[in-house]
């Protein structure tokens, strides 16, 4: 077989002018290869040659067992040398080595998978910053986001948590952003979602069961399984987030709601070439018009302490003193914080602005001042202390003159 040099020798040689015969004289192949190589309109890739191993044999023996057991060289050796082999058990070793390779994956490779209409929407967290308080503290800010697989319509909303019921109201405000939701969300093991290996969270799951729609689990470590709205995350930041200036997280939100309605949904999206707000048209979603609003709680335990102050969620809330001690079950909604002693209800407070607050009534604050001031008694005198029951008689001294005489 030519290779490439000699190829194209012989093609520069028939340009300037020479015969078949001449190149053949001057290159030293026959006359028919020459022909044959300038008919041709294609370079041609030399075919290398196999190589015969004195493996060969053996190797599907050796797959065989190798898979069904495992075995390592060390015992796969004898074995073929007892079938005949003469070969080293190195040479067992290195293609049980391409065995191994042929079966694991490429971490660096990445499959595109596209979903159908309405058939999934994958979701995540991000942390966007930390941002300075007026008291000198600073809070940390995230970015939830949400987008479809199909369409690539996409919803984000900023808080300064990611607890569960914040997961849940973001997905509520979402599914009416959308005008419904998908047959199936993905997640990362997010801890309000995964409480453990295939176990989701129980109230996390009531919602989704309320809702309909099914919850799935990308690969561990495999960040790219959810790649739609990693690259939209990245997206976020880079065009909305990066050198501009908010008020506060209410500007925040305001602005990140224009920003989704005039760039990011009415753009050509690079991979699908069409706006997403043209393909959401055609997602199947499920329409919560006639479902009832599912109710957010989230319930905890605590043991009210010796302030008579109940901690949740870094901020601390107060409830009458004569409680202190007393262990209490503390229910958070969206707005309101319900702490209960048994099925009594002892305080309800409004939803900290934020972490470090102090929630305290005027009532539970007086009371508490009440109880922790000692009131001044008076203390008995000191000594023995007599009382007499009976009335002493008491006779006038003429009787005792009348007695004497």
């Amino acid at each position: 077989m030519l290779n490439l040099d000699q190829f194209m020798n012989i093609r520069f040689l028939h340009k300037q002018g020479h015969s078949v015969r001449e190149i053949a004289r001057l290159t030293g192949h026959s006359r028919n290869t020459v022909r044959k190589l300038l008919r041709t309109k294609r370079t041609p890739t030399p075919v290398p040659r196999g190589r015969i191993s004195k493996l060969d044999p053996y190797k599907p023996y050796l797959t065989e067992r190798w898979q069904a057991h495992g075995l390592s060289a060390v015992r796969l050796w004898p074995e073929i040398v007892a079938k005949g082999f003469s070969g080293s058990a190195q040479i067992v070793r290195r293609f049980l080595h391409e065995l191994k390779a042929a079966r694991q994956p490429d971490p660096r490779l990445t499959v595109r998978f596209e979903t159908p209409p309405g058939e999934q929407a994958q979701c995540d967290w991000a942390e966007v910053g930390r941002y300075p308080q007026p008291d000198g503290t600073s809070v940390r800010i995230y970015a939830f986001v949400m987008v479809f697989g199909y369409s690539r319509y996409l919803y984000t909303e900023f808080t300064r948590s990611m607890s569960l019921a914040t997961l849940i109201r973001c997905h509520q405000n979402a599914f009416a952003f959308f005008g419904g939701w998908p047959r199936r969300i993905l997640y990362d093991n997010m801890r309000q979602v995964v409480v453990g290996p295939e176990r989701i969270n129980a109230q996390f799951l009531d919602f989704t069961r309320h809702h309909g729609f099914e919850v799935k689990r990308c690969r561990p470590y495999r960040p790219r399984t959810k790649g739609k709205v990693e690259r939209s995350v990245s997206y976020l930041r880079d065009s909305f987030l990066n050198g501009r200036t908010f008020s506060g997280l209410d500007d925040l939100n305001a602005q990140g709601r224009h920003w989704l309605g005039s760039v990011a949904n009415i753009r050509i999206h690079g991979t699908t070439h069409a706006r997403p707000c043209d393909r959401l048209l055609e997602e199947t979603l499920t329409s919560g018009v006639e479902l009832n609003p599912y109710q957010v709680t989230h319930s905890t335990a605590r043991t009210v302490g010796t302030e008579a102050l109940v901690r949740f969620e870094k901020s601390d809330y107060s409830v009458p003193a004569r409680w202190v001690g007393t262990r209490v079950s503390v229910d958070a909604g969206d707005s309101v914080v319900v702490i209960r002693a048994k099925d009594l209800i002892v305080a309800e407070h409004p939803v900290a602005s934020g972490p470090g607050q102090r929630v305290e009534s005027p009532a539970h604050v007086r009371e508490r001042w009440e109880r922790s001031v000692a009131t001044a008694v008076a203390l008995p005198p000191k000594g023995c202390h007599i009382h007499f029951t009976e009335t002493v008689q008491v006779r006038p001294l003429a009787v005792y003159a009348e007695v004497a005489s």
